[in-house]
């Protein structure tokens, strides 16, 4: 029975972009290459125009980490960065099962073909192999699966998910704790390299059944989640967030880990030359950082004139208990806002269930715009936890609103259109992934507030 994950009625290109079975020598690797390249920013030029009439720049693909290549589209709608995430994904699959392969024909480790999916590397990655020639005794050919190793398939599914687990839990622990970073390091090279360490375990006695490949990785990912929760070094909601990415990308892992086993030369030497480096990149991502500024805006249409709005603007009471189910997770959500003084460099204060934002107004235009800096904020949510006052370093550092406003504009019917705006930096990657989730959170407590504005706005004054 073969265990190859090529379907024998794939066509052929399908079959040596998508499959493990093919070699894949320099020349189509490299024309591979050009070609889907083009095809990727014709897709991305295409998505950011239709949300945002902006066209992609090319020169922005130089730029290793996303979130600075997002940077032209600051305020577009999360469904941009959703788009392009998931149109990615076909992309990174095809680049790193062909680099890995392009590895083996060219002599060298197929463990390093992966460094096609580190930001920065993956440039020189692709280069050297354009260059390499094919060696001599060069083999990518599929074990034959009679030869059946003495392990048992359940001892070795079960060290595999005991060491992708350890991996992730060092990880987990340095990224968090030791470097205070929520970036691609903790949530996309950890899991992949977790998926790649479970599935190359697994089928390195002899080939198994992909299935088991697929469980080790999960079981793997959910034990470290479980650690995490266990050891109070994260909360539920955290852990609960991450979990889609993590299991995503460690199941691409168990595919590639998998490959290399049945297919490629013994790789546990280099193997344990990617669970080394792994410190040291996470280490050095740490230190170049560099959070991008993202906007969030949200309207409402009130039917009241903009002075009578501006009122509850500057300042509102008390807002009734939450009723949207996102903010029983223990995120944060507004309560009540008080101002004290008058125009520009008058201090707002907009309380949260967490705390209290301190804003600085820099814009104070009554009837038409309140803008201000946000000076300091509260955590941004409560972590659910086994343990209580569980505080992990991402409630303080990984979401920091910068500055907000309101803007009033009359309807020519003599209303108000309300348009609220958060500007916020975020330090996590992929931030295709977290922005998604911070820029609905925001749209919920905006529309919270644009909401009790509007009730304020449109109640009976008493005459």
């Amino acid at each position: 029975m073969s265990h190859n994950l090529d379907v024998n009625s794939m066509p052929p290109l399908l079959a040596r972009w998508f499959g493990f079975g093919t070699p894949v020598d320099r020349r189509t690797y490299v024309l591979t290459g050009v070609l889907l390249m083009l095809v990727k920013y014709l897709l991305d030029g295409t998505i950011a125009w239709a949300f945002t009439g902006q066209w992609w720049a090319p020169w922005r693909y130089l730029w290793p980490l996303w979130s600075i290549r997002m940077a032209q589209f600051a305020g577009a709608p999360s469904a941009l960065y959703l788009c392009v995430g998931l149109m990615t994904l076909p992309f990174f699959w095809i680049g790193v099962s062909m680099s890995v392969r392009r590895a083996a024909n060219a002599g060298l480790p197929a463990l390093a073909g992966l460094g096609f999916a580190v930001p920065g590397v993956n440039f020189f990655v692709m280069l050297a192999l354009s260059l390499a020639g094919s060696a001599s005794d060069t083999t990518w050919k599929e074990r034959d699966s009679s030869r059946e190793d003495e392990t048992p398939m359940v001892r070795g599914a079960l060290t595999a998910v005991v060491v992708a687990t350890m991996v992730g839990v060092i990880m987990g622990v340095a990224s968090a704790r030791g470097w205070f970073s929520y970036g691609f390091m903790l949530f996309f090279a950890t899991p992949l390299v977790m998926g790649v360490t479970s599935g190359y375990l697994t089928n390195r006695p002899a080939p198994r059944p992909l299935y088991v490949a697929l469980c080790a990785a999960v079981l793997s990912t959910l034990l470290t989640g479980g650690a995490l929760l266990l050891f109070a070094l994260e909360g539920v909601v955290c852990v609960a967030m991450a979990a889609p990415i993590a299991l995503a990308i460690g199941l691409l892992g168990a595919l590639i880990g998998r490959a290399i086993a049945i297919h490629g030369r013994p790789a546990t030497a280099s193997m344990l030359v990617v669970l080394a480096s792994m410190p040291l990149l996470g280490f050095s991502e740490s230190l170049i950082g560099t959070p991008v500024l993202h906007e969030v805006r949200t309207t409402i249409d009130i039917e009241a004139p903009p002075d009578a709005v501006w009122e509850n603007v500057i300042g509102f009471a008390d807002l009734p208990a939450p009723s949207d189910w996102v903010f029983s997770t223990g995120i944060a959500y507004p309560m009540r806002a008080r101002i004290a003084g008058a125009g520009v460099g008058a201090i707002r204060s907009c309380e949260f269930s967490t705390g209290a934002f301190i804003e600085p107004i820099t814009t104070w235009e009554p009837g038409r715009r309140l803008a201000f800096d946000v000076l300091s904020q509260p955590p941004a949510m409560r972590e659910w936890s086994f343990y209580a006052a569980l505080r992990p370093p991402h409630l303080d550092t990984l979401l920091r609103s910068r500055r907000g406003e309101f803007r009033l504009i009359r309807r020519q019917d003599g209303g108000t259109h309300l348009e609220g705006r958060t500007w916020y930096t975020l330090s996590a990657a992929p931030s295709l992934y977290w922005c998604v989730w911070s820029d609905a959170i925001i749209h919920r407590i905006h529309g919270r507030v644009l909401a009790h504005v509007k009730r304020l706005s449109e109640a009976p004054r008493s005459r």
